[in-house]
């Protein structure tokens, strides 16, 4: 129990981290560190496919992406707009937002029960596949199918045409 509390002080200390970082790409940076921790609670939940999927899809993709997307456009504060009064009163708002679902969420901490899961095979990848290739094979090849139709679409699309003389 010790390393679920652990993790979820540096989980919040990375988001906060996040938010209150000048420099956008350390901003980012934060952030990645921060999906990571979150990839670490889906292991400690054991909801192993959730946590390679959190792994690959949002740290190694997406956020690579803002952050290659950050060097390219060199954000400088000459290039930064002001923020005007509307955006800082919706900030505030969305600020006192959070902290009272913060304290509904401690207050809820208080009177609740461990949950005790009835299967703990659950979220384990090895269940999930034998579901995915049984019940949902039907589906699962038509989406194959599918993605790869748009694919070929998509290289179509985006091939040059030459005109022949």
């Amino acid at each position: 129990m010790s390393v679920f509390y652990f993790v979820a002080f540096l989980s919040i200390f990375f988001a906060l981290m996040t938010i209150f970082t000048k420099n956008a790409v350390h901003s980012v940076l934060y952030l990645v560190i921060t999906f990571f921790t979150f990839t670490i609670h889906y292991i400690l939940l054991n909801a192993q496919f959730l946590a390679v999927v959190n792994f690959i899809v949002y740290m190694g993709a997406i956020m690579v992406l803002f952050l290659f997307v950050l060097m390219l456009l060199n954000l400088n504060k000459d290039t930064e707009p002001l923020k005007s009064n509307l955006i800082k009163i919706i900030g505030v708002i969305a600020g006192l937002c959070l902290v009272v679902t913060i304290a509904g969420s401690l207050k809820l901490l208080e009177t609740s029960n461990p949950v005790v899961l009835k299967d703990p095979g659950i979220g384990l990848v090895s269940n999930l596949g034998k579901v995915l290739f049984s019940e949902f094979l039907l589906p699962f090849e038509i989406s194959s199918i599918l993605l790869l139709t748009a694919m070929v679409g998509a290289v179509l699309l985006a091939k040059n045409e030459t005109k022949k003389i």
